[in-house]
């Protein structure tokens, strides 16, 4: 059954808030391993909502759209929940590069 544009709009809006949520609840996940798997992480997230911020005329900086993605100020995510990347973490992302 095809979707009106509206309707569209806000499932996809209601999948992104979903995801955003998942990956607050799981910090443990670290966006390297993200990165690994997914080729994305909540970094790329943010620069994404930055760009369709701008993009639309509203002035965003990395910074507000990494707390929008993150939940809280990176800096203090980056305390509570990052860790140091393995050898092999740091060998599978080699040659990568974010979106």
């Amino acid at each position: 059954m095809p979707l009106d544009e509206r309707t569209r709009t806000e499932l996809e809006a209601a999948a992104f808030r979903r995801l955003l949520t998942h990956l607050r609840e799981h910090g443990e996940v670290q966006n390297i391993d993200l990165m690994n798997l997914a080729g994305f992480c909540r970094n790329c997230l943010a620069k994404w909502y930055g760009a369709a911020a701008e993009a639309q005329g509203h002035a965003m900086s990395y910074d507000e759209a990494r707390e929008i993605v993150y939940g809280m100020p990176y800096e203090r995510w980056k305390a509570e929940h990052q860790t140091p990347a393995s050898a092999a973490q740091k060998a599978a992302f080699s040659g990568r590069t974010p979106d």
